[in-house]
């Protein structure tokens, strides 16, 4: 699902016919600590974050990101001037956090994102001694759609340095991932044609049968009249 930026009724100075995607990548990951914290009963380590899918810095175009946590958070609003674009906190429960960003550009509206803290994955949750030997991940792949920005936006928006000079990847791999759902899609397709297909042949046959029945009820009707001396 793309977000697409609303342009206000104001818009002078942007430029027509222009679109920029800017994909990016938002989520949490999470470590257990092996057993409930005394201090406070925290069971996790996590981060939240946002950060741009391809090897660039947003921080050009991204003036901050407003991260709203949980109230039982003495300071549940941190807001981010500067990547990494993230929160890193504890606790021991789940619940949505909302993910406001903002930009450079003030003819662009902020976008809101919402992302629900995942620290359990399936029957890790039984088995919590497992969970401290590796990381849950919970990450999403989104785009950002400036329509028509400004001109001084589209400057922005440009391409810009690399943000790591070393390899740049995710805890999910979006391709495999993008590879393996359009080949689960296309299995489906292929199951629900050939459904299609099936009930076609069914639906064929069922007329073709009660053709058949009617024509043998009206020649028996007519084999009937016949006895009868009705014509």
């Amino acid at each position: 699902m793309a977000l697409t930026q609303e342009i206000p009724s104001e818009s002078g100075g942007r430029v027509k016919g222009v679109t920029i995607v800017k994909p990016i990548v938002f989520g949490n990951y999470a470590r257990y600590f092996g057993k409930k914290r005394e201090e406070d009963g925290h069971t996790h380590e996590w981060t939240v974050y946002l950060k741009p899918y391809l090897n660039e810095d947003i921080s050009k175009y991204v003036r901050k990101v407003h991260f709203k946590l949980h109230d039982s958070y003495s300071t549940p609003n941190r807001i981010i001037t500067k990547p990494p674009f993230e929160v890193a906190e504890t606790g021991w429960g789940e619940f949505e956090i909302s993910i406001k960003i903002y930009f450079y550009d003030p003819n662009e509206r902020p976008v809101n994102l919402y992302h629900i803290l995942k620290l359990f994955q399936g029957s890790e949750v039984a088995n919590a001694a497992t969970l401290g030997k590796h990381t849950i991940v919970s990450e999403f792949y989104e785009e950002l759609i400036f329509q028509e920005p400004t001109q001084n936006m589209l400057s922005a928006l440009s391409p810009q340095p690399p943000l790591t000079t070393t390899p740049y990847i995710h805890h999910t791999n979006f391709e495999d991932k993008k590879e393996k759902t359009l080949a689960s899609i296309l299995v489906a397709k292929n199951k629900i044609r050939r459904e299609i297909n099936e009930y076609k042949d069914k639906l064929k046959l069922a007329k073709e049968t009660i053709s058949k029945f009617k024509s043998e009820i009206a020649k028996q009707q007519l084999k009937n009249a016949a006895t009868s001396g009705v014509v």
